[in-house]
């Protein structure tokens, strides 16, 4: 069996999942979303074991519990500062690029399956950001999945996945995946994940 390699974009997650959210349960949960890391970490594995695993993003100092989160499910977490001027993540998708590269390198010969979560699949037909590199990775053996949010992601990307790999829909996943809560406690639980449905590439 291949070995399982998961990329996590967790801000791209974060902020369509916020939309998501707003159309399902009203403009509130926008504020009110939050991700239960370790059943999108049980989806993302769907029973497989982990060879590596990593969650690339920025943080400003009152987000930083969140990454420690994710930490705990065994993620590895990698921070980058935000621009001074722009206060936006700066160079995020390169960053993955590189982790994704390496492993292209180091297991050389030996594939697994890359699984990225993401979302929007910006610079993918122009030979650049880390879509790209699926491709390349693609290329060279590996097994390809993308669990993305289908209502923001990039059409091309969702149907190059189809195509080539496999394309998990988040929004099946939603009730299982999130909960809302704000200052006064929890207001939506997740429910059970069930990975009954969940394809799975080779």
């Amino acid at each position: 069996m291949k070995k399982v390699f998961i990329f996590w974009d967790n801000s791209n997650i974060f902020i369509s999942g916020k939309t998501v959210a707003s159309e399902n349960e009203g403009q509130d949960a926008r504020y009110q979303l939050r991700l239960q890391f370790n059943r999108i970490l049980d989806l993302a594995s769907a029973g497989r074991e982990i060879e590596y695993a990593i969650a690339v993003g920025s943080v400003p100092p009152e987000l930083r519990h969140v990454w420690n989160k994710m930490e705990q499910c065994g993620i590895k977490i990698e921070l980058l500062e935000r621009g001074s001027d722009s206060n936006k993540e700066q160079a995020v998708d390169q960053a993955l690029q590189v982790h994704m590269l390496r492993k292209t390198i180091d297991y050389n010969g030996t594939p697994g399956i890359v699984i990225m979560l993401t979302g929007d699949g910006h610079g993918f037909h122009d030979g650049v950001d880390f879509h790209a590199d699926l491709e390349r990775m693609h290329n060279k053996g590996w097994g390809i999945e993308i669990i993305a949010w289908e209502k923001t992601c990039n059409s091309r990307l969702k149907k190059w996945a189809q195509e080539f790999g496999t394309f998990i829909r988040l929004e099946d996943y939603y009730e299982s995946i999130t909960f809302l809560d704000d200052d006064k406690g929890v207001i939506r639980k997740s429910k059970p994940l069930s990975l009954a449905n969940r394809i799975k590439s080779t």
